[in-house]
């Protein structure tokens, strides 16, 4: 019998009320239990007859079609009283609806809701999952005993499965068991929909009610909408579980977090906590990167609740969250998207499109609809549930390319003979006009390390419609440069300038991620030349000298506090460097950097446009220095000079074009820093001597291995 095996697929023709001209029946399977009796609505209770070894069956003239009705059960353990699920028909609204991604994560996997049978209400839980080549689904949980007999789905219309459970509240445990088209049992898989879940061993699905929590961030979400390009954007990019640990070395939870977090990100003067992927993910080793329950925040660090009063205290406190999104690529657990119901449902068969080599992991056909709107719901539900306010695309380049890592045998062109992935790329300008159409407070960030043309070009107009892109390459360059020993630098003096030929090319964040210090590449600090004051000399120039340049900031944590040894997930940072002044001084320029930065547009309205900047000093490579102004939108402007040796510079002229005086507003050689303290002009006012074919000039003491910053006062 197909209900024994798990293995029918029309359980509505069956079970349930029974009404055509052949009979009138009630019938219900429930393996296990001693009796069946039906309670009526008005309170009679009468037997079923059973019928095989686990049905039961009730024959007259009773139409109980229309009637609401429960069973009472009798299993060996006791006797359990609830609706029946096979009496209501009514499970999904218009298939439109459920197609539409803004409205598709409300429809599909767990949804608590209330129906209406015979005029009374009844709550519970309507499963919906997509699984077209399936021959069989069922909802197994707890309360089932995890047996796939008790609650066969029905099959619906376009490869929907779907039942309405009464009775079921939040936090029921569950997961699907599904057979495949050959009627073979697959691995219990996790709702690909599904809002919590649990950890391993189980790594089940829960039921969660989106409407629980109240939030308090009215004002954040209602404030003017502006123009990101224009805005101070510093980023904090964090691991939730190694920021910091409690005292017994353990994970901070999400309320936890947002208790020591928050003050330390406002003390430091940060706009924006970028998390690393938060998404439910099986291996905490994968940092997040390789995640099964997209629609579900990580319960290793709490419940989505409290991770919604993480960014809700985020919000309250003016600072924004960014979450690592990932949907590039997916697991092989068994558990997960891999072969869902049966076939490559989520990915290409064919692995020389639908499997990455290097991270062992399946890749998403963004060709098939399925897909496609499946990623961009997910992308929607962050917004609208957890009120984040951007998304940081990870692997972009990955997706876009249909060779990305591969030999030359082992990928597949495209139809125009090419290596684009046109199908990745109509689903990202997909994501991105979607975001901004509903969210246009919002942005898309791209980590996409190649040229790729018009990654943050309007959709419009060609581009993939991405707010900003990570500046893969001067990140690259400049580290490069950094690390030579400073009597070296005059002969890659290019590699630290060239960044600047394309740094208005796309909207750019310069970027100092943990893919820099992960792997053996060691921490920033170790990055840099020379004994331990001219490490740290060498950090709190670069530092500044990021801060200067043109694009959005982002730092990995533990750059701030010129943490010694490379990023670690299992632990936390080295918090205890701070009682040395080496420490406690970077931590406090990178504090004073980023209020600097907010606090004088001249060094963030003009980002992403070359009316901002101006070179004062490109070209002296033998002295290693680099000088340039920034402009705000008003004219005011910012002289920001770099000497990468450790040779201090008296007297060193620059041309500037009109004459006035320049103020110092930070030096990064200061001794609050735990810096040499050379000495420096407070002041500078302009000559007319002629320099670099500019009328006016400046001559400027300029300490060795610094930063210096002067705002130009009229």
């Amino acid at each position: 019998m197909q209900l024994e095996r798990a293995a029918f697929s029309d359980p509505f023709s069956f079970l349930g009320p029974q009404y055509n001209s052949l009979d009138i029946a009630l019938r219900v399977f429930l393996p296990g239990a001693e009796s069946v009796a039906v309670l009526t609505g008005s309170g009679e209770r009468l037997s079923l007859e059973r019928e095989g070894d686990s049905g039961f069956v009730l024959h007259g003239e009773r139409d109980f079609t229309s009637e609401l009705y429960q069973l009472v059960i009798c299993w060996p353990e006791g006797e359990q009283t609830l609706y029946d699920p096979y009496q209501f028909h009514r499970l999904i609204p218009s298939y439109s609806v459920v197609q539409a991604p803004d409205q598709m994560h409300s429809e599909m996997g767990a949804q608590l809701i209330t129906l209406n049978r015979a005029g009374k209400p009844v709550s519970g839980v309507r499963f919906l999952v997509f699984a077209p080549n399936a021959s069989a689904v069922s909802v197994v949980g707890d309360f089932n005993g995890w047996d796939g007999r008790r609650h066969p789905l029905q099959r619906l219309d376009d490869g929907l499965w779907g039942l309405f459970v009464p009775d079921l509240e939040a936090d029921t445990r569950y997961k699907f068991e599904i057979k495949d088209s050959a009627g073979n049992s697959l691995p219990h898989k996790a709702d690909p929909w599904g809002y919590h879940s649990e950890q391993y061993p189980s790594f089940a699905s829960k039921v969660y009610d989106q409407s629980k929590y109240q939030w308090h961030d009215g004002a954040w979400q209602g404030r003017e909408v502006t123009p990101k390009h224009q805005q101070p954007l510093s980023f904090y990019e964090l691991h939730a579980g190694s920021w910091r640990t409690n005292e017994q070395g353990e994970f901070l939870n999400y309320r936890e977090l947002a208790e020591v977090l928050i003050p330390y990100l406002t003390e430091m003067g940060y706009t924006h906590v970028e998390l690393m992927p938060v998404s439910e993910h099986p291996f905490y080793g994968s940092w997040g990167y390789q995640p099964i329950g997209l629609f579900a925040p990580t319960s290793r660090y709490g419940t989505p609740d409290d991770f919604k009063y993480f960014v809700d205290q985020c919000h309250q406190a003016n600072i924004g969250v960014v979450l690592d999104w990932v949907p590039a690529h997916f697991p092989s657990d068994g558990h997960g998207l891999a072969n869902f119901d049966g076939t490559a449902l989520f990915n290409d068969p064919d692995p020389r499109r639908g499997w990455h080599q290097d991270w062992q992991s399946y890749i998403y056909d963004y060709g098939r609809d399925h897909v496609r709107r499946f990623l961009v719901a997910n992308a929607l539900f962050w917004f609208e549930h957890y009120h984040i306010d951007g998304l940081r695309v990870d692997a972009v380049a990955s997706m876009l390319y249909l060779d990305y890592s591969r030999e030359h045998d082992q990928w597949i062109p495209n139809h125009e003979g090419g290596n684009v992935n046109f199908d990745a790329v109509s689903l990202l300008r997909w994501v991105n006009e979607e975001v901004y159409r509903l969210y246009p407070n919002a942005m898309t960030i791209a980590e996409e390390s190649t040229a790729f043309p018009g990654v943050t070009k309007p959709t419009s107009m060609g581009g993939l419609g991405f707010g900003f892109k990570w500046n893969m390459g001067w990140m690259h360059d400049s580290l490069s440069y950094i690390k030579e020993e400073p009597v070296h630098r005059k002969y890659h003096h290019n590699t630290v300038t060239f960044p600047m030929v394309y740094a208005f090319s796309e909207n750019y964040v310069l970027s100092l991620s943990h893919d820099e210090v992960v792997y053996g590449k060691g921490s920033l600090l170790n990055k840099m030349p020379g004994d331990e004051w001219q490490q740290t000399a060498n950090l709190r120039a670069y530092m500044g000298y990021m801060y200067g340049q043109p694009g959005k900031k982002l730092n990995f944590m533990g750059a701030e506090i010129a943490q010694s040894a490379e990023w670690a997930h299992e632990g936390q940072l080295e918090w205890h460097w701070l009682q040395y002044p080496r420490h406690n001084g970077m931590q406090a320029l990178v504090r004073d950097l980023n209020h600097l930065y907010t606090s004088l547009p001249a060094l963030y309205e003009q980002d992403c446009d070359p009316a901002g900047f101006e070179w004062r000093m490109q070209d002296d490579a033998d002295n290693s220095i680099l000088a340039h102004e920034r402009f705000a939108l008003n004219g005011d402007k910012v002289l920001v000079v770099t000497n990468f040796t450790p040779v201090p510079r008296s007297g060193y002229r620059l041309g500037v074009p009109v004459p006035g005086c320049y103020e110092l507003v930070l030096n990064t050689d200061d001794s609050k820093y735990w810096g040499s303290n050379a000495t420096v002009c407070l002041t500078l006012p302009t000559e007319e001597v002629e320099s670099h074919g500019l009328p006016q000039s400046i001559a400027i003491d300029l300490p060795p291995l610094a930063t210096v910053f002067y705002r130009f006062a009229g």
